[in-house]
């Protein structure tokens, strides 16, 4: 089984995964001040943030294949290929979900804590889950200290270089197939680290 958050905390991410192409969402915050104004120092473990469709790609893709491995239930990566296909269409998923393979294995394998995800049909994004996505954002988006800060506070190791070179090829797979990720992103990754930091000070 893959471990969920038990008690649902006052500041909760606002992401639905049911619907990659809906136009409900809001466009991403582009600037570091305006993404602060959700105080995302006041809870440590989710983000309020309004996610496009390729953050919650990201997302779905990297809960759906890690639970994969942490269950052995192929049924999981099943509903990655899903979200993939539908998003892409199936000869521009096949690289992807290679891709998104050798990243969630990489980081699998350097971890040296257990990574926790969502149950795949929640609504919400956990904080491991965040820090994974903003780690492919700060890929796509040459930001060097944020991919690494991420990675590590992801892992739990400083041997992430296997698990930051996977990732930047997916980030580079998703930009082939138009998925960008908003600079916003590796902001939100910045404020989780912020506010792990004030947590334990």
């Amino acid at each position: 089984m893959t471990n969920a958050r038990v008690r649902a905390p006052p500041l909760t991410v606002i992401t639905d995964i049911g619907a990659l192409n809906s136009d409900y969402w809001e466009p991403p915050m582009p600037h570091i001040d305006a993404f602060r104004k959700t105080h995302l120092a006041q809870e440590p473990e989710m983000v309020a943030a309004v996610m496009s469709a390729p953050e919650r790609l990201v997302g779905v893709g990297f809960r759906c294949w890690l639970s994969g491995f942490q269950t052995s239930d192929i049924g999981c990566w099943e509903l990655a290929w899903d979200e993939m296909s539908r998003a892409v269409g199936p000869r521009a998923a096949k690289p992807l979900m290679s891709d998104l393979a050798s990243w969630v294995r990489a980081v699998q394998d350097a971890a040296e804590r257990r990574i926790e995800v969502s149950p795949s049909g929640c609504r919400r994004f956990c904080r491991d889950e965040c820090l994974a996505i903003s780690m492919v954002a700060a890929c796509q988006h040459s930001s060097c200290p944020a991919f690494r800060a991420c990675a590590v506070a992801l892992l739990g190791s400083n041997e992430i270089e296997e698990a930051i070179d996977c990732a930047d090829g997916f980030a580079r797979r998703l930009r082939e197939a138009n998925q960008m990720l908003s600079p916003g992103s590796v902001f939100m990754g910045a404020g989780l680290l912020t506010a792990d930091v004030k947590g334990h000070g």
